[in-house]
């Protein structure tokens, strides 16, 4: 089976959106890029997530193309595929409806570094307008928000979008930048968090790239 390996990651991550409340239903999707290959693994459209086995999960070229596979692949393809064309760092992507992101995507708030976990995205969380799903304009102003700078950001008025060197390094930023919106979120409704200083945040970014054990 062409990229046996990283259909059986979305597989097991497909699971874990679920079962660590980031999505409900077949809502979200997720992405594994060989880049030695020019190939990814990429979540099929619409399909319950404890009902994917790895021959369901398609794989595509950077142009969309469905080069193994026989459901579409997720509507959010060029989500995903702009990041592994223009980041040789990202080979992985997680694009949740996880709550309290949500929430701050549908205020249209970006998340200021109140808790040091906002260096999983960067220096902030940035929440771009809102954008029609699965466009490429969608896909376009998540690029224009991040660049080479953030591992994460808010889809306006949609959900969450993480990327990483690894799936499992996405996935692990999309569970902590969810409980860092959580945060922010009741920080204003308390009036408003402490933000760290610029050399506070500093001294922490870059650090959660090597932090887990692999």
């Amino acid at each position: 089976m062409l990229l046996r390996e990283q259909r059986e990651q979305v597989v097991e991550y497909g699971k874990r959106l679920v079962t660590a409340g980031l999505t409900d239903g077949t809502f979200g999707n997720l992405s594994v890029f060989d880049r030695d290959r020019g190939l990814m693994a990429i979540s099929p459209s619409g399909m319950d997530y404890f009902a994917t086995t790895p021959a369901d999960v398609v794989v595509t070229d950077l142009e969309g193309k469905v080069v193994d596979g026989v459901w579409k692949p997720s509507s959010e393809l060029d989500l995903h595929r702009l990041f592994y064309q223009r980041r040789p760092d990202v080979n992985g992507v997680v694009h949740t409806h996880s709550t309290f992101a949500t929430v701050l995507a549908c205020l249209g708030w970006a998340i200021e570094p109140v808790h040091y976990l906002v260096a999983y995205a960067g220096r902030q969380v940035p929440c771009i307008p809102y954008y029609p799903f699965g466009s490429l304009e969608l896909a376009e102003a998540a690029w224009a928000a991040m660049g080479e700078e953030y591992n994460g950001c808010l889809l306006g008025n949609h959900g969450l979008l993480a990327v990483g060197g690894s799936l499992s390094f996405a996935f692990d930023a999309a569970q902590q930048l969810e409980f860092l919106a959580k945060v922010y979120y009741y920080t204003k409704m308390a009036g408003g968090g402490v933000n760290l200083t610029p050399g506070q945040l500093e001294a922490v970014l870059g650090k959660f790239q090597t932090y887990r054990q692999v």
